[in-house]
């Protein structure tokens, strides 16, 4: 099985807003101008699809209260999905924050290798969907993050999100709504 191309920006300036529906209605008309959909948008109802992240931490909540008192170096574990078909693959995801900038490595790896790495083992080959290096080096860093830490999955924030890229993937605009703790 080949993976879609993967078209997570590395690096990025990352600003959120809260905003109103009917704002939000009209951001999407005026991105429209600039930006194309995002390729899985294309065709779905209200332009969305599924974003699942299940956030990992130590017993203390290290990581949160990082979030919580803004330090400006700090970062997240994260496994990230889209879908829970067996054959589609669960991203663990180290997000970095960098004074104002926004670094990521992730790797996707088979559903069926989860368990097995959440409880400390380390990944293997055949565990991600990928051969590229950079894909083994995201998985193995999250894993000694989280033996590090001690982390455990804490949290599981589930919502839609409508998104428009521009065609060089310099610029990403999303619009997430129906978030679920």
């Amino acid at each position: 099985m080949t993976m879609a191309r993967d078209r997570m920006q590395q690096q990025r300036f990352e600003l959120k807003y809260l905003i109103a529906e009917p704002t939000a209605l009209m951001l999407r008309d005026f991105v429209r101008s600039y930006l194309d959909m995002d390729e899985y948008s294309v065709g779905r109802p209200n332009y969305s699809y599924p974003v699942h992240s299940l956030y990992l931490d130590s017993d203390d909540l290290k990581l949160y209260w990082r979030t919580i008192n803004g330090d400006k170096n700090r970062f997240k574990l994260r496994l990230r999905y889209y879908s829970t078909n067996p054959d589609t693959p669960v991203f663990f995801e180290i997000k970095r924050r960098m004074n104002n900038c926004i670094l990521k490595q992730r790797g996707g790896v088979r559903q069926g290798s989860i368990k097995s790495l959440l409880t400390g083992h380390f990944p293997e080959q055949q565990d991600l969907l990928s051969t590229a290096p950079n894909q083994m080096v995201a998985v193995q860093r999250f894993c000694a993050l989280m033996e590090e830490m001690h982390a455990k999955p804490k949290i599981h924030i589930a919502y839609e999100r409508e998104a428009y890229v521009s065609e060089n993937d310099e610029v990403r605009v999303t619009l997430d709504r129906n978030v679920n703790a």
